[in-house]
């Protein structure tokens, strides 16, 4: 999501939080996500398994996976070499000197060029964008910890925010419907979240020799109605039932105080000392009722920022520079398993006659929903298109794809490998 011009508040009154329910959303399904909840090598394992194979065919199938994930391994080294380069001036974290320093105007022209290729390394890794209105969603949305937060989006030079996987997930509140005791309740959340953000010159404390960084952070199980706590922007604010709580009683009580003094004083003086104790009983318990108030809304907050932090502690996988190596090895890793489950049932289900691209994506999703108990989108055309450049699948002129026979695929793979470190002696 790009800047924006306005502030997006939620409001929860303070100890009523739970008033704002009937305005959250029913826990959504969990959309279909392209992403595999496997590691390569399981998965490697799991396909020779569920094949009865002959001996040697195997360590074949072995030897073709080593050689598909160490080509595309050196492919994804180029991507992170790249990116290490265009980070290296925004990377707060940075410890290494810089001997060739951008200008301002080099500076302003690499930023869209990291934030554009960082984005296309994420949705190799199977996230996607939160659009405006989702970020604006989760933003409205009340929280259960009785505060009301304000973003101010205006903080942001640059701002977005990626997700992948959402699940629902079962946590314990309280409510005044059960009369505050424990009850289970449905928090729909992302399993994994990355944001990646520039602040105004003049807003992060960071920036160093006018240098303003980039930083990005990674998530697990993020609530998705707790997006506005990863913020930078966010800030606490009192909601109008708090400040009514406040000062409406302490004005009154102010209001009592004057009334009586001015238009009782006589019946004060005949009241005798128990009339103006019992008046200023009825004025202190007022106000003190206000400062009650005032202090449980303080101590909302200190619990609401005490569970942020340990939240934060640990929920937060990676930093910075971190981020781009752990989702550089998350997209290596779904590159490969699209590519070698592609070949493999095309290798060994789909005989000579070969599968159309829709058969095949629906194959692929058949296996993994029966293996996983996950109902995951296969990119087929990713992984054809893969297949197709490492020559380990063709596809016929009546649209059928047939896998390359696995002797042949290994020597193409293996001229492919060659050719990255091929050298001309011109001497």
């Amino acid at each position: 999501m790009s800047e924006t011009d306005r502030d997006d508040t939620r409001e929860v009154p303070g100890e009523a939080a739970e008033a704002a329910d009937s305005a959250a959303p029913a826990p959504e399904c969990p959309r279909r996500e392209h992403f595999i909840p496997l590691r390569k090598a399981e998965l490697v394992r799991l396909l020779i398994d569920d094949t009865p194979l002959p001996d040697e065919e195997p360590d074949y199938f072995e030897q073709l996976c080593t050689l598909l994930a160490a080509t595309i391994h050196y492919e994804y080294h180029a991507h992170l070499e790249a990116l290490k380069d265009l980070y290296a001036p925004f990377n707060p974290d940075c410890v290494t000197r810089e001997l060739r320093k951008l200008d301002d105007e080099e500076r302003q022209r690499c930023v869209p060029v990291l934030f554009d290729k960082f984005a296309d390394l994420l949705q190799r890794a199977n996230y996607r964008p939160l659009s405006r209105d989702e970020i604006n969603q989760a933003v409205d949305v009340a929280s259960d910890w009785g505060v009301r937060l304000r973003v101010d989006f205006e903080v942001f030079d640059r701002l977005e925010v990626y997700v992948r996987g959402e699940a629902v997930e079962q946590r314990t509140r309280r409510s005044w419907r059960t009369y505050y005791r424990e009850e289970e309740t449905d928090v729909p959340l992302y399993q994994r979240l990355v944001v990646i953000f520039r602040l105004r010159k003049d807003e992060d404390q960071h920036a160093v020799n006018d240098v303003t960084p980039v930083h990005i952070k990674v998530f697990k199980n993020i609530p998705k109605q707790d997006l506005d706590m990863l913020l930078p922007g966010t800030r606490f604010a009192m909601t109008l039932l708090d400040r009514g709580r406040i000062i409406l009683p302490t004005l009154t009580g102010i209001a009592i105080a004057i009334f009586k003094i001015v238009t009782k004083v006589v019946l004060l003086a005949a009241a005798g000392v128990y009339g103006i104790l019992a008046i200023l009983g009825l004025i202190g318990g007022t106000i003190g009722y206000g400062v009650k108030s005032f202090l449980g809304y303080l101590r909302t907050k200190e619990k609401y920022q005490l569970s942020l932090t340990q939240s934060l502690y640990y929920q937060n996988l990676d930093n910075n520079a971190g981020v781009i190596f752990r989702v550089l090895d998350e997209a290596e890793e779904q590159e490969f398993q699209e590519a070698i489950l592609g070949y493999a049932l095309l290798l060994w289900n789909a005989g000579e006659e070969g599968w159309t691209a829709s058969r095949l994506d629906h194959e692929a999703e058949a296996y993994l929903s029966k293996t996983l108990d996950s109902d995951v989108d296969f990119e087929v055309h990713d992984a054809l298109v893969k297949l197709d450049r490492f020559g380990c699948a063709t596809e016929t002129a009546d649209g059928h794809w047939r896998a390359t026979p696995m002797t042949e695929a290994l020597r193409s793979l293996d001229r492919t490998w060659d050719s990255y470190f091929h050298h001309h002696d011109h001497s």
